[in-house]
């Protein structure tokens, strides 16, 4: 009731204060009135992130060009981070990819005082212990990004790091790497800038395979200087050069031959026909659902790509032609990071991309019949127009069985702080919770300093560091260390986690998708590595499970091709699924080849 409602001829017999205390008297006997459920208090409080990475013992600073400026594009992209288990131990652990400065890279520089990655160990408490040297992973330079897989089936997870410049595989050997990118045949000509990468099994042979995004064809001896050039100015003010006036790259896909080395097929699968583009986030997933990995591609000032899978070792690029491309005004954005999901629970994944500042992040929604409609604004996510979003993941952060959505953002110029360029250098987070009805609500700013402190961030990736459900982001800072951002409120929803075990198909089962029932929902989703910006989360496929603590059952396609059936798994759990183990199902589309 408003005072509009109180009736006219009361007010006009009373003067001053007096038709005040009348008006509060009526909204106040109206309130009395109202039905109790209308009265409802504020909503519980369902997010309060806090960062606690120095608590926990991630105190490596993250190095990366400059700090009052950036020459070169290159001090500008930033690292990834990985969540996987590389001792097999059952805790997620964390890598840091590291960087440099061009001071570090010139001739004479100390080498023992140059930043390296930094992996460090899950100690089942709460803290991490740095063990990088101890497992072999003291690896410098222009680090970019990571993804973890088990690319020659040992039950041990390997990792890839690219890099500007050569790219390194490094093999584990139960808890100790070797680099072997040479000698396997993955390291690159070391011209190439390599950003992106996900482990892949687009042959469905039971072996990994590894597609590469590079970015664009630098050379530092020949870069121009900011503002030499008309796209090296941004708002009247010289910047670093690029990406637009770069050549672009092509982006390249390994085939693991199955003895430890692989194969480069990037012509011969057409991938090379996508051209001068401006690669950086790799996210595979069976868009179409027929059982074959596809492979989505978040690009810089030009447009996204989509490989559809052929099935016959080749792919086409038909990210114009589904939808995927651009946005709904048509318009290439600079896409950074992107991340995968079944958000309005209609048993299809879809995409969601980070850009540019002056621009908004991008929400593709999967309509089943191959193509993809852009609902940023019907979905709520079109609130922020001067961040510059890196790293995002879907992730269910109360266990309420919808994804929520994390964007962490920085700005590339520290230029902007100086100049009032209408953005920051260092920017807050992103939280959107899902309303479970195709739309998000913001909680950005009311969901902890965690979300709501600036940084200038890259790299995201999430995952279940604490084995209890509560899922938990690490986020790489340019310039600075760490943050881990873990939910101080406790949710009471359920929850269960899977680890896939393959044995026809590749040992960490990526690629296969997991059906899960639960009453009237269906919840979907795939075993991936990659994605976000150039980084790799906890593979473990995690659901949300609401106030349910019945799973009524759970299908797993295999990138096999078998599709079978479990019923009776605890809520509240991981599980692990070993293929071969459960109850086939026969007849489905996914076992033609």
């Amino acid at each position: 009731m408003t005072l509009s409602a109180i009736p006219r001829h009361l007010v006009r017999r009373c003067k001053g204060i007096w038709a005040l205390h009348l008006a509060l008297a009526v909204l106040a006997a109206a309130w009395f009135l109202l039905p109790a459920a209308a009265q409802t208090a504020p909503p519980t409080p369902i997010a309060n992130f806090v960062d606690i990475a120095e608590k926990a013992g991630l105190t490596a600073e993250n190095v990366f060009g400059g700090l009052d400026t950036k020459k070169y594009i290159i001090e500008t992209t930033g690292t990834g981070v990985a969540i996987f288990d590389y001792d097999n131990d059952g805790w997620p652990d964390i890598l840091l990819v590291n960087g440099t400065t061009l001071e570090a890279n010139k001739s004479g520089a100390p080498k023992d005082a140059a930043p390296t990655n930094h992996l460090y160990h899950n100690n089942h408490d709460g803290t991490f212990t740095d063990v990088t040297v101890q497992a072999g992973l003291t690896g410098g330079g222009w680090g970019q990004g990571v993804c973890a897989g088990d690319y020659d089936n040992d039950g041990w997870e390997d990792v890839y790091v690219t890099y500007y410049g050569k790219n390194r595989l490094y093999h584990n050997d139960h808890g100790v790497f070797s680099e072997v990118a040479e000698k396997s045949g993955v390291a690159g000509t070391g011209k190439a800038w390599g950003t992106g990468c996900a482990f892949v099994d687009y042959d469905r042979d039971g072996h990994l395979d590894l597609v590469v995004a590079n970015y664009v064809d630098f050379d530092l001896a020949t870069a121009p200087a900011p503002g030499e050039r008309a796209n090296c100015v941004w708002k009247g003010i010289p910047v670093m050069c690029g990406p637009r006036g770069l050549a672009g790259s092509k982006n390249i896909l390994y085939h693991n031959r199955s003895d430890g080395t692989f194969e480069d097929v990037t012509t011969k699968a057409r991938i090379d026909r996508t051209d001068g583009h401006y690669a950086f986030s790799v996210s595979t997933l069976d868009y179409d659902d027929d059982g074959w990995p596809d492979i989505y591609i978040a690009c810089d000032s030009t447009p996204s790509i989509l490989y559809h899978n052929n099935h016959d070792g080749t792919f086409t690029d038909v990210a114009v032609t589904s939808g995927a491309a651009f946005n709904e005004d048509g318009r290439a954005q600079a896409g950074m990071g992107s991340t995968v999901a079944d958000y309005d629970g209609d048993g299809k994944l879809d995409i969601f991309k980070t850009n540019f500042s002056d621009d908004t992040s991008t929400l593709y929604h999967n309509n089943g019949d191959g193509t993809f409609t852009d609902v940023t604004f019907t979905a709520g996510l079109g609130l922020y127009t001067k961040y510059l979003g890196w790293g995002t993941m879907f992730f269910d952060f109360d266990n309420d069985g919808w994804p929520d959505l994390l964007i962490v953002n920085g700005h590339v110029y520290p230029e902007v702080d100086k100049h009032n360029l209408g953005s920051n250098y260092q920017e807050p987070r992103e939280l959107y919770h899902n309303n479970g009805n195709g739309t998000f609500a913001d909680l950005s700013s009311t969901s902890g300093l965690g979300i709501s402190t600036p940084a200038s961030a890259r790299g995201l990736a999430v995952g279940d560091l604490w084995n209890d459900g509560r899922m938990s982001a690490v986020v790489s800072n340019m310039s600075a260390r760490p943050s881990l951002l873990a939910n101080q409120i406790r949710s009471t929803n359920h929850w269960i986690a899977f680890k896939t075990v393959g044995t026809k198909s590749n040992r960490d089962g990526i690629g296969a998708r997991l059906t899960l029932k639960v009453g009237k929902r269906i919840l979907v989703d795939e075993v991936r590595s990659g994605s976000s910006y150039d980084s790799n989360s906890d593979m473990r496929v995690h659901f949300g499970l609401g106030t349910a603590t019945k799973i009524d059952s759970l299908t797993v396609r295999w990138p096999s091709g078998l599709t079978e059936h479990w019923d009776g798994l605890a809520a509240d759990s991981i599980q692990e699924v070993k293929e071969g183990s459960g109850a086939a199902v026969t007849g489905t589309a996914s076992t033609r080849k």
